[in-house]
This record gives C-alpha cells, structure tokens and sequence, in this order.
C-alpha cells in the first residue's frame, strides 16, 4: 500500500545549481527530467507543489562584481535566470503529463504569467503544478527568502529545501567526513550555530511565520516523494 503524504499543500526549493547535474554550467537534460520525474511522483500522492527555483547554474548576481556589473544590475540577471530554469522545468514536467504555470515576480506577459496571490492559490487548488521564478523580485534578496515568502503567501505547510546533501550537518561533509548530521534544529539554532543551510533572512522570516523547513537531497530518485511521506533521510527545522 502507498505510504501517505504528510503534508497537503508544500514549497519545493530547487538551486540552480542543481539542475547542472555533472555539467559546470547550465542545464544537464537528464537531471532535469530525472527532477522532473520525481515532482510528477510527488504530485501523484496529491500534493499541491510549489516550487521556487533558482539561477545559480546560469548567472549569480551576488558574484556580478567580478565582471564589472553593478550589483542590483547583477541581481535583475540572476532573477532572469531563473524563469530560464523555469520555463525548462514546466517543459519537463509536461512531458510527464503533469500540468503547469509558470508565474514571475518579474512582469513579462508574452513568457510567463505574473505572480498573483489569488491566482497561484487556484492553480494549486485545481491540482496544478506552479513553479515561481524571478525571486521576490528585488535585488538583495536571494531565492531562499523568496521560497520562505511564497509559502507565507499560499498557505504551505513546509518549506522543501532540496541540497546535493541529505540534510544538515554541523560541516560540509565533503570536506569534514566526521561532520554531524541533525536530524532536528530549531530555527535559533541554525541562526546562533551560522548553519549554512539557507540565508538568515530566510530562516528569520520562516520562524516568524511558524513554517517548518525540511532539508534534503535531490540526488537520489525518487527522494522527493519519499521526503513527502517520511521515509527520507533529512533535517527539519522548526
């Protein structure tokens, strides 16, 4: 028998980073339909997913000094970026007979509808998939805090915060082997311990907001679906 999702409504947040897959840059076609997969499987347990995706595999604003683009300038380009990611992303999702919107923060009608609360809510609602691009749409703010402010706005129950990592640790695991894996945190502690699992202004507004963030890998297929109901490895946060 299918295991039960434990969550009605959730916000699933994908890096940019992680559609590269083994590339150094831009988007590995099999990871994106793997990732792909793996959302449609979750939809499948009938729950409403919103998903906010980053850039970082195109264009990071933060890093728009290096070559010269002023930093508000740079951060327009990463917002760009992610309704590249976006529009990818809702042609994988279609070819698993998942339905989709696509909405930006950032108005741009003949691409993408623009974020509107009211609207988001229904497409949820009528079981579609909605993935949100462009950030808040304001420099300064990074993809995280505009995961944690969408699911403040549609009412989710947990924010999915998917890493190439299953979960938090005390230290990068890849550089320190005997670093702790949690299995528990309070938002105090991952704001007091400088845990680098998402900016500060995102843990900050998530628990003022009372909304729980579940950190865990996208690496493995199938991960999601088993995040949803329980039976993967991860860390909350709450």
């Amino acid at each position: 028998m299918a295991q039960e999702p434990r969550f009605r409504r959730v916000l699933l947040k994908i890096s940019g980073e992680a559609l590269m897959g083994a590339e150094d840059f831009g988007i590995a076609p099999a990871t994106m339909r793997r990732i792909a997969g793996d959302i449609a499987e979750g939809r499948a347990l009938g729950v409403e997913v919103a998903i906010v995706i980053g850039g970082g595999n195109i264009f990071r604003g933060v890093n728009s000094s290096k070559i010269g683009v002023q930093r508000v300038a740079g951060d327009h380009m990463g917002m760009l970026a992610t309704v590249i990611n976006a529009l990818a992303l809702r042609s994988a999702l279609e070819h698993t007979g998942v339905e989709v919107r696509v909405q930006s923060a950032i108005p741009m009608h003949t691409v993408c509808e623009q974020f509107i609360r009211e609207r988001a809510e229904r497409h949820l609602r009528r079981g579609r998939v909605l993935v949100l691009a462009g950030g808040t749409g304001n420099p300064y703010y990074t993809t995280d805090s505009a995961a944690v402010l969408r699911a403040s706005e549609l009412g989710c129950d947990i924010v999915f915060k998917a890493t190439k990592v299953d979960g938090v640790y005390s230290a990068d695991p890849e550089q320190t082997p005997d670093a702790q894996r949690y299995d528990t945190l309070t938002y105090k502690q991952v704001l007091e311990r400088d845990l680098k699992v998402m900016d500060a202004t995102a843990v900050a507004q998530a628990r003022d907001n009372g909304i729980p963030i579940l950190v865990f890998s996208l690496h493995n297929a199938g991960s999601f679906a088993r995040a949803l109901t329980g039976r993967e490895a991860s860390t909350v946060i709450r």
